[in-house]
């Protein structure tokens, strides 16, 4: 039987994952059935001379997708290859440039994080704390393990061993070979959170990750001592809901600088080496940031997608366009920032000035962060197992 403190630890993330999902303005209006208050509904979207030629080049199926479980699930790619996996569905490699699949690796574990790849693995993990590592090459499998919770980001793999971060804020690094666990690292998780859990970024020897406590934390790769601990934002205020301060988005490494961003409106540059703070800015959200030569751009938990200077943080812009439309994590396409809706439409926005360029729709709701391979082909993955890959014209 479920102990009381798991008990109330998920009834308090379900909460967290409604009020964030649904834009509702307050706890009266999330239980005491309608309010005539219409602050809270998702803006309508309006007509657009698009300034973005943009291409559908394929559109497939990974399974039955995450569904209404609120994970944000987003594929991997590596060298001309998309990997993707579903909550139904195992985990599917597939060509880029035309969708063809290449390997399936199917499997009735619901796999809800990942996958990750890299050093000839990908690995996904799951809500009953499966960690699967296949053969990139054909999708065999090479090992499997366990940890004590549910996975919902992707495992990282780097120095010779694959990262994975739990649910309950421990990050368990295995052997990539064997997959034996070396070592594991634990964070004390607020009684409240967001529903998601930090991605992982590598440096050189070193694994970044994002805490529900609101703090980015370097841990040494080889052993996982803590080599410094950076607030993005402090958990702050009277109540849990006021205090919840996530850091659920993979920090994006640009050289050595860190860029990460926390649900209680912050952002932050950071220099990896040190972990001293660069510069601040009072916009941010949970779910990460996009970021492009001169620009970072996050989307807020009520919306609004803001670019600011790479270099200082000042905003550059504010689109309000998509107000409670449940917005995705950015990525950086071209001369464009682009995001999913609740509605399943991607959104394609100028970085200089924010402007909607283009609009696609493709049907259930896109809450993973777009992915960027390295050809420039942008691929996004639906909650009900959809994948899509666009080109900019």
């Amino acid at each position: 039987m479920m102990d009381k403190q798991r008990y109330l630890r998920m009834c308090a993330v379900a909460v967290a994952a409604v009020l964030v999902v649904s834009g509702c303005s307050s706890i009266k209006n999330l239980f005491g059935g309608r309010s005539k208050d219409k602050t809270g509904e998702p803006a309508k979207l309006v007509d657009i001379t698009p300034t973005a030629n943009v291409k559908r080049l394929w559109t497939a199926s990974v399974g039955k997708g995450e569904k209404h479980l609120g994970i944000g699930q987003h594929p991997a790619i590596e060298a001309g290859v998309v990997y993707a996996a579903a909550v139904e569905g195992g985990v599917y490699a597939l060509d880029l440039a035309t969708g063809a699949p290449r390997w399936h690796y199917e499997s009735k574990l619901p796999l809800s994080g990942g996958p990750g790849v890299g050093g000839g693995l990908v690995v996904a993990g799951g809500l009953e704390g499966d960690v699967v590592a296949l053969d990139v090459a054909d999708g065999h499998e090479k090992w499997t393990a366990k940890v004590n919770n549910e996975v919902l980001s992707a495992p990282a793999i780097g120095g010779g061993m694959v990262f994975v971060h739990s649910n309950d804020g421990r990050v368990t690094a295995f052997d990539a070979e064997t997959g034996a666990r070396r070592w594991f690292h634990s964070v004390d998780t607020p009684a409240l959170t967001v529903r998601g859990t930090g991605g992982l970024t590598l440096g050189p020897g070193i694994v970044f990750v994002g805490g529900d406590n609101g703090a980015l934390t370097a841990l040494n790769m080889n052993d996982g001592n803590v080599l410094w601990t950076t607030p993005v934002a402090e958990p702050e205020g009277r109540s849990e809901l006021e205090r919840m301060a996530d850091v659920d988005g993979e920090p994006v490494l640009d050289g050595t600088t860190l860029f990460a961003t926390s649900y209680k409106n912050r952002t932050v540059a950071i220099d990896g080496p040190s972990g001293q703070v660069m510069w601040v800015s009072e916009n941010g959200g949970a779910r990460g940031a996009g970021v492009s030569n001169s620009a970072v751009v996050i989307s807020d938990k009520d919306g609004n997608v803001v670019g600011l200077d790479k270099n200082s943080g000042g905003s550059l812009w504010k689109q309000s366009g998509l107000l409670n439309r449940a917005v995705s994590a950015p990525a950086v396409q071209g001369d464009y920032a682009v995001v999913g809706d609740f509605e399943g439409v991607v959104h394609w926005l100028r970085l200089s000035d924010g402007a909607f360029g283009a609009r696609s729709k493709l049907g259930e709701a896109v809450a993973g962060k777009p992915v960027v391979a390295a050809d420039g082909t942008l691929v996004v993955q639906t909650a009900d197992g959809k994948l899509a890959a666009f080109a900019l014209q």
